[in-house]
C-alpha cells in the first residue's frame, strides 16, 4: 500500500535488516542435521556467503583460503591487484595515510593502467592453488577484459555497479555493454548486479544471469546512498527480487539465485536475508577484520578512487581474528561477526529449517521495536554493563 507523502508525492513503505525478526515454528532440528549448501554458477559449496570483490577483502591469498574454507571469494580485475606488479606496497600506503588524503591518493593510484597480464597472472594463481576463480569488474571493465578473463580460465565472472539495467541508455559516443550478448558469449557462468527491484531482477535472469546481486548502497564503506539518494531497504529488495526469481522458474524451469550484497555484519544479518529469499549473501567488512585481509584493517569502497565523484570511504575495522574463527569459528567474539556458518545453522535449527530452501519459507515479522532494543544492547556495551 502506497503512503502519501504530500499531495504531489506518495511512496511504497518498505523495510530494512533491522526492522524485521525471524519466527521459531512448531518444530526444531539439531543444528547439525541443516545443510547449508547452495550452487552458484554450477559450483556447489557448503557455506553460502561471498566475499566483496573490494581491495581492502580479497586478493589471492583471500580467494584460496575462503574457496578452502568452503566460501567464495571475488577478486576485484580493476583494483590495486591488477594494476601493480607488487600490490603490497601499495595497500601500505592506503592503510597509512590521513582521512584527508585518502581519497587524493586513491585518485592517484587508480590511476595506474589495468594490466591485462596481471589479469591473467591474478587468476592462474589463485588456480594454481586450488581455489576457486571468481572475479569481478564493472560493465565497461567487462566489455574491455571479458576474453581475457575466458582465456585465463577463470570460473565466475561478476559484472558489477552501482545499478546494472538491461537498459542503458548513453550518448551515441558510448556503445553500452549488451549484458545478454554478453552472458550467451561468455564461456563461463556470468553474475550480474547490483539491483533492487522485481522488473530489473527478472530482466538480468532473462538476459542470461548465472546469479543477481541484490542491494545498492548500505554497506559500511559504501557512501552511494548518501551521495546520490539511492537504493531500497534490504529486505523489501531481497523479498522483490527473489519473487522474480520464482516466477523466472516456474516459466522457465532456471532456478537463479539471488545474493544480497551490502549492510550485512553478523550472522543475524545473514539469516535474515535468507529468509527474505536469498540464496547467498555477499558480505565486505566482516571479512575486511581478518588477519588474513589484504587491508591492514582497513576497509574502502570500489567507487572511491573516481575522479568525478567519489563514493565509498575508508572505515578503521581492525581485525577481530582469523578468516577460520570469522567464517567457521570458534567464535572468540559474542557479538555475532564469528562463527557465520555457525550461527546460520543454529538459527536454522532453531527455525526447524532443513535446507536452504526451507529457510526461505520461515515466518517474518516487522519488528521495528528490535533497533531500540538493538541500541539499548550497544549504549549497555559501551558503559561496560554487558547485556
Amino acid at each position: 500500500m502506497d503512503i502519501q507523502i504530500g499531495k504531489g508525492k506518495s511512496a511504497r513503505r518498505a523495510y530494512g535488516i533491522d526492522e524485521i525478526a525471524l519466527v521459531p515454528g512448531s518444530r526444531t532440528l539439531d543444528p547439525s542435521l541443516a545443510d547449508t549448501r547452495w550452487t552458484i554458477g554450477g559450483i556447489e559449496r557448503e557455506i553460502p556467503i561471498i566475499a566483496s570483490a573490494m581491495d581492502g577483502v580479497v586478493d589471492v591469498r583471500m580467494a584460496v583460503a575462503l574457496s578452502e574454507l568452503g566460501a567464495l571469494g571475488v577478486l576485484n580485475l580493476e583494483g590495486v591487484q591488477t594494476r601493480y606488479d607488487d600490490p603490497n606496497a601499495v595497500l601500505d600506503r592506503i592503510a597509512s595515510v590521513e582521512k584527508h588524503e585518502f581519497v587524493p591518493l586513491m585518485q592517484e593510484l587508480y590511476a595506474e593502467p589495468i594490466k591485462p597480464a596481471l589479469i591473467e597472472q591474478r587468476i592462474q594463481e589463485i588456480k594454481q592453488q586450488g581455489g576457486i576463480a571468481a572475479v569481478s569488474a564493472t560493465p565497461a571493465g567487462a566489455s574491455r577484459f571479458g576474453q581475457t578473463v575466458a582465456k585465463a580460465g577463470a570460473d565466475l565472472f561478476f559484472v558489477q555497479a552501482t545499478v546494472v539495467s538491461t537498459a542503458h541508455l548513453s550518448p551515441e559516443s558510448i556503445t553500452p555493454l549488451d549484458l545478454a550478448d554478453f552472458c550467451q558469449e561468455m564461456p563461463i557462468p556470468v553474475i550480474l548486479g547490483n539491483c533492487v527491484t522485481y522488473d530489473v531482477a527478472l530482466n538480468l535472469m532473462k538476459a542470461g544471469a548465472s546469479g543477481v546481486l541484490v542491494g545498492i548502497g548500505p554497506g559500511a564503506a559504501c557512501t552511494s546512498r548518501g551521495v546520490l539518494g539511492v537504493g531500497v531497504p534490504q529486505a523489501t529488495a531481497i523479498a522483490d527480487c527473489a519473487a522474480a526469481r520464482d516466477d523466472y522458474h516456474r516459466e522457465t524451469g532456471n532456478y537463479v539465485p539471488i545474493i544480497a550484497d551490502g549492510g550485512l555484519i553478523t550472522g543475524g544479518d545473514i539469516c535474515k536475508c535468507i529468509a527474505c529469499g536469498a540464496d547467498g549473501v555477499m558480505i565486505g567488512s566482516p571479512f575486511a577484520r581478518a588477519a588474513e585481509a589484504p587491508g591492514r584493517g582497513y576497509h574502502w569502497g570500489m567507487a572511491t578512487p573516481s575522479p568525478v565523484l567519489p563514493r565509498g570511504t575508508r572505515i578503521r575495522v581492525g581485525t577481530t581474528g582469523t578468516l577460520r574463527e570469522i567464517l567457521r569459528g570458534p567464535a572468540k567474539l559474542d557479538d555475532g561477526t564469528h562463527n557465520f556458518l555457525g550461527a546460520l545453522q543454529t538459527s536454522m535449527g532453531t527455525l526447524g529449517a532443513k535446507d536452504i530452501r526451507e529457510m526461505q519459507q520461515v515466518e517474518v515479522i516487522i519488528a521495528p521495536s528490535l533497533l531500540t532494543e538493538g541500541k539499548v544492547y550497544q549504549k549497555a556495551q559501551q558503559l561496560g554493563m554487558g547485556k
